[in-house]
């Protein structure tokens, strides 16, 4: 399992969203553990941004929520660790 490692940025956009879409917290939940089990997971529908965010990945939480992530270098562990950049609708966050 990576660690997920809670970015300042994506803990403001966190607590912004469950407080205006409390029923998202689940769905949040379940995606950040399969997110840390396995990034790639089909599910989770991962994928390379381009453009001011290249570099940077993104996951899908439902049908128009998306998290945006980095991976950093773990000094623990042979995988990588996943710093999380940001949560919010494609619209919020690209």
């Amino acid at each position: 399992m990576r660690t997920l490692i809670w970015g300042k940025t994506f803990v403001k956009a966190f607590k912004r969203t469950i407080k205006k879409h409390p029923v998202l917290i689940k769905n949040i939940e379940n995606t950040l553990k399969l997110l840390s089990k396995d990034p790639f997971s089909p599910q989770l529908g991962t994928h390379k941004l381009k453009g001011k965010l290249l570099g940077s990945w993104a996951c899908s939480v439902g049908y128009d929520w998306r998290i945006i992530f980095d991976f950093v270098k773990s000094e623990k562990q042979k995988e990588d660790d996943i710093l999380l950049l940001g949560i919010g609708t494609h619209n919020e966050v690209y």
